[in-house]
């Protein structure tokens, strides 16, 4: 064979070396760029984060709580965002993490929780927000664990070589730029402050009544359809609310100089069920369960959710379940109280079920 017919071959391969080469070259430029401006803290080094990135929380949160900053947190869904841990700090003493995640599920928050509780064992506040989905049946099916959002479970426990999956994708590629031109002071509109606070409603000076009562009205004919519906028999006794004993571990681990909260966030009264439908005797019952729960523990249940002067008011809300910013100033004023006089408000803003040193109450309906 000449040196004429070699030719092709040797081309061929030099230019699968220099591929090899150039790909090798850049994958190891990409890894060092993830592993300096790693967004999540996820690999071995772990670094200090500087800020929250990822508009899905639910890969920022580990690495805030992981760095010990905060010795207080918020465990929640969207409905307790909104909870400003500035002026949860100043009423309770406290340096508090608002780890709430829009539409976390309960086993997704018990997992919060879970990671919150192994850093920091003893807290100063616990605030849970408790929604309805923690008092469906159906809560602890596996289809009902996850969202359609990303769920990075290898964050949440002990092992960081797991972590590293999430590293070598253009999620966290996007992420780390941000990160980067944070540190050159180009600071991108995603970011968010460590505490996880920040105002995501629409801003208060353009909100609509009209518009909001749209929303609401909609979503309600599909939210509470049984409302006006004939009830088939039921017995509250057969309820059950398997999510549950994720609330009880929570409270039970966290020791009882930390000062507890369990919340019923506030929704507008057109969305709350009668008392005798199913569907209302179903909340009640949860209510009155989360409620023992608390008092065995040394929590404070507090429920706004039922027809009061505030949900009364739709002009209090944007949607069927967010409310505006002064309903989550009065809602932190109204832990203080609770926790200070275990008194219900005489003005009907909120019902104490439960508080340290006094029996559960039975809601009302």
């Amino acid at each position: 064979m000449d040196g004429t017919s070699l030719a092709p071959a040797r081309a061929w391969r030099s230019l699968l070396q220099t591929s090899a080469t150039v790909f090798s070259l850049g994958l190891t430029l990409l890894s060092l760029f993830l592993l300096t401006f790693d967004p999540y803290s996820s690999g071995l080094l772990r670094a200090k984060p500087i800020a929250l990135l990822d508009e899905n929380r639910r890969f920022s949160y580990p690495q805030v709580v992981r760095a010990h900053m905060f010795d207080s947190a918020v465990i929640g869904t969207s409905t307790i965002r909104l909870l400003k841990p500035d002026r949860l700090d100043a009423a309770f003493g406290a340096h508090t993490l608002n780890l709430g995640m829009n539409a976390a599920t309960p086993w997704e928050q018990s997992k919060v929780a879970d990671l919150f509780l192994r850093e920091t064992p003893r807290p100063k506040l616990l605030i849970v927000g408790v929604d309805p989905h923690w008092c469906s049946p159906e809560a602890t099916l596996p289809s009902r664990r996850l969202t359609p959002m990303a769920f990075p479970e290898s964050f949440y426990d002990d092992d960081p070589w797991n972590d590293w999956g999430y590293l070598f994708n253009l999620r966290t590629v996007r992420m780390s730029w941000r990160l980067a031109m944070n540190y050159l002071r180009k600071k991108p509109k995603q970011i968010i402050s460590l505490n996880g606070y920040d105002v995501f409603t629409p801003d208060e000076a353009k909100y609509d009544a009209a518009r909001a009562h749209g929303h609401i009205v909609s979503e309600a004919r599909f939210a509470v359809s049984d409302m006006n519906a004939p009830q088939e028999r039921f017995d509250p006794k057969e309820f059950t609310f398997p999510a549950l004993p994720w609330l009880e571990q929570m409270l039970a681990r966290t020791p009882d100089s930390t000062t507890k909260f369990v919340l019923f966030p506030p929704a507008p009264s057109i969305l709350l069920a009668r008392p005798e439908s199913r569907t209302g005797a179903l909340l009640d019952a949860c209510k009155a369960k989360v409620a023992e729960i608390g008092a065995a523990h040394g929590a404070t249940v507090v429920d706004f959710r039922y027809p009061n002067p505030v949900t009364d008011d739709e002009t209090n809300f944007w949607d069927s379940v967010h409310y505006r910013l002064p309903i989550a100033d009065r809602i932190t004023d109204a832990l203080a109280a609770a926790r200070a006089t275990g008194q219900s408000d005489p003005g009907g803003f909120y019902r104490v079920l439960a508080a340290p040193g006094r029996r559960s109450e039975k809601p009302e309906g």
